[in-house]
């Protein structure tokens, strides 16, 4: 992962690329959206938001978690990205948001395969895991229409803004790279 920049990686119109400087305004809408606070407990002033842009680069040379901003047509829809990699054991976690005003567009979906191809096939990982709120739907539906198997319910293991919440633990492995998506 570390060697050179981070990848701009693109699908069916759908691009991924590296946050810049000049997206912070969009990130604290977003973070500012009860729809992202109400799963990911997070807020962002403008300062923090290019702090956290600039944290990007180190934290993709440390190979340990990478965001992209995904993109129709140069507009940022949502974020999507790896976090807790552990490229010697060959295991991550997929995160991923959508901007309000994009949601129920399959973009979801569509960048979470995105990310998936790229991890399986660039990256080399053996497994990926999507975790969320059993509260949360939607993020169930992304799971289940890319073929992120459901394996279990975590007891009270994700904090949220309204106290801590039961999780539901999807996963792929690189075996099921190529399975259609599980029937709902």
């Amino acid at each position: 992962m570390s060697a050179g920049e981070q990848p701009t990686l693109s699908q069916d119109g759908l691009v991924l690329r590296p946050f810049t400087v000049g997206d912070a305004p969009t990130l604290v809408a977003a973070y500012s959206d009860p729809g992202i606070q109400k799963w990911h407990v997070a807020s962002l002033t403008h300062a923090e938001a290019e702090a956290w842009i600039a944290s990007r680069l180190e934290l993709w040379r440390s190979e340990t978690l990478v965001n992209w901003a995904v993109t129709d047509d140069a507009t940022i829809v949502g974020r999507v990205g790896l976090k807790s990699i552990d490229l010697d054991q060959g295991i991550a976690e997929i995160t991923y948001w959508v901007l309000a005003e994009h949601r129920r567009n399959g973009y979801a979906s569509r960048a979470v395969a995105v990310i998936t191809d790229w991890s399986f096939n660039e990256l080399g990982l053996h497994r990926l895991e999507l975790t969320h709120s059993t509260r949360n739907d939607p993020s169930c539906r992304v799971a289940e229409s890319t073929g992120y198997r459901l394996e279990g319910t975590m007891r009270l293991a994700g904090r949220h803004t309204d106290g801590w919440h039961d999780m539901h633990l999807h996963a792929r492995i690189a075996t099921d790279h190529d399975a259609p998506p599980q029937e709902a």
